[in-house]
């Protein structure tokens, strides 16, 4: 199927007739740049749209993605700190997979758009797959109940289970709020956290400067530099682990291709704010890790239960600074927020708009502030659920690693498909693909590979992710998340049309924000 094609073309499948608008575009030459104003576009249903996030913005996007809470990057327990430089060379393959696919398909929707290029028949199964992994998992839960936990820290307070929870739940309203009604001010805190980050991560490498010049108030000092390798494990399981969690740490640098129908001059902008990102993110994590080492021992970096930053400041500056570091994380899970909840919105915007999920053209409006609001309220529902209705223990830890395991997945299968369209494909099938972008393919999509597998891999002593539950658990409900969408095909598209006589006949609806969508109507058969 040509770009052409897979934008008029008609396709039935079972029971369901559509006009398919996978791959529309505005002319035949590989998506050309818009012939409009330079911060207006028509996106991929005709619809003429605002452009409003820059290269500054694009960045930031991604980077208050991967930089959370610095709960990975400062809790550094890895055996070898070499993983961090294979994590950064991964992730610039990976950051490469999603510059190829958005040139494609500079329009918001992410990987929707990409699966479903991909796999165009069944008609809709792709796209009800991945609308269980993008509407039911609570992607920001974790980082909002983090903001609560060191925001009562930084206020001096026992972070208590319900008090925790309303804190939290303060966040990521606040978020869902923000970008909902003031879509320029929500970008606009979103950098200056970034820029926030920045200087905290500075101030992380400057503070081991100050160690490594004996400035301390523990003894004896570290001495890690005069032993690097001692106590290493070089087993298979921890090898496994330590990869596992870094390339878990650098996650995010695809945050801007769901928004990339509001980028300006999304092409340009995603191949300098990807790789940039992802720079900046390499030498700020190789530079922390040497902080860490400069100001703690691997015994408190390997043995606390506290953030690797927490130490090195109480080290370095005594225990009181401990409290100014919780403000920092705090600000930074707010960062973290703001940036998965600005995609997340707009994720089950475009499935809304794609007419397959319930109350379709509510969660696809624009509508009365020419921002996704029911998109985002959609997100912050589920979140707000998970929080309050999960104890803490297994069952939370459980929801919370199922959320990062389906996209492994989808990962390994966009990046193996850039190698297939290369090499199945014409010109005018699919844009130019070069040898080493099919290589960066070929890297992330076997780094993905190893990442849903190694889930099912016993994990070394003490790296138990739950109390009770079997270590693979997450695994199988990651699983078990597709397992829903294809269910809800199934039943929607196929047993309910063969059961009431009737199919399903797609069509074009412009909603009263001037946004084009679809909806289905029952014709009997």
């Amino acid at each position: 199927m040509s770009l052409r094609a897979a934008g008029e073309s008609y396709d039935s499948y079972g029971s369901i007739v559509e006009r398919r608008p996978l791959l529309a575009t505005k002319n035949s030459d590989d998506l050309a740049e818009p012939t409009t104003a330079p911060d207006e576009d028509t996106n991929a249903e005709g619809t003429l749209q605002r452009r409003q996030i820059g290269l500054v913005s694009a960045v930031f996007i991604i980077f208050n993605r991967i930089i959370g809470t610095g709960q990975r990057i400062l809790k550094t327990d890895q055996p070898r700190r070499t993983m961090w430089l294979i994590g950064a060379i991964i992730s610039a393959a990976g950051t490469q997979v999603y510059i190829t696919w958005g040139t494609a398909f500079p329009w918001n929707g992410g990987e929707k758009n990409y699966l479903e290029y991909l796999f165009p028949k069944p008609s809709y199964l792709i796209t009800s797959m991945y609308a269980s992994n993008g509407v039911l998992l609570a992607w920001t839960a974790g980082n909002s109940l983090v903001f609560g936990e060191y925001m009562l820290k930084a206020l001096n307070l026992e972070p208590t289970r319900w008090g925790l929870r309303f804190v939290a739940l303060a966040c990521i309203t606040f978020a869902m709020l923000l970008h909902g009604t003031a879509l320029n001010w929500g970008l606009r805190l979103q950098n200056f956290l970034g820029i926030f980050k920045l200087l905290v991560l500075f101030i992380v490498v400057g503070t081991g400067f100050v160690a490594l010049s004996g400035h301390l108030h523990v003894e004896p000092p570290p001495r890690n530099f005069e032993r690097v390798f001692e106590g290493t494990k070089l087993d298979a399981s921890s090898l496994c682990v330590c990869l596992y969690n870094v390339l878990w740490s650098y996650v995010g640098f695809s945050n801007v291709n769901y928004a990339l129908s509001e980028v300006k001059n999304p092409k340009r902008t995603i191949r300098i704010a990807g790789p940039l990102a992802i720079g900046i993110v390499t030498v700020l994590y190789m530079l922390a890790n040497i902080a860490y080492l400069a100001g703690a021992s691997k015994e408190e970096i390997v043995g606390s239960g506290r953030l690797v930053a927490a130490l090195l400041f109480r080290n370095v500056y005594g225990p009181q600074a401990e409290r100014v570091l919780s403000v920092f994380v705090a600000m930074s899970a707010l960062g973290n927020v703001l940036a998965v909840i600005f995609a997340q919105g707009r994720v089950n915007q475009e499935l809304g708009r794609e007419g397959i999920i319930p109350f379709s053209k509510f969660w696809a409006s624009n509508r009365p502030f020419n921002a996704p609001l029911t998109g985002l309220w959609l997100h912050w529902l589920v979140c707000v659920i998970t929080m309050f209705a999960l104890h803490p223990g297994d069952a939370y830890n459980f929801v919370i690693n199922t959320i990062s395991y389906p996209l492994s997945v989808i990962n390994a299968v966009i990046s193996f498909g850039v190698i297939y369209l290369s090499r199945r494909s014409t010109p005018s099938q699919w844009p130019r693909v070069g040898p080493y972008a099919q290589l960066a393919a070929l890297s992330f999509g076997l780094a993905n590979v190893f990442l849903f597998v190694a889930p099912f891999v016993p994990p070394p002593p003490g790296g138990h992710p739950y109390e009770v539950l079997p270590y693979w658990t997450h695994a199988v409900g990651g699983w078990a998340i597709f397992g829903l969408g294809f269910a809800y095909w199934f039943v929607w598209a196929m047993l309910l049309p063969w059961w009431g006589r009737y199919r399903l006949v797609r069509m074009e609806v412009k909603g009263s924000d001037g946004l084009v969508g679809h909806s289905f109507s029952r014709i009997p058969s």
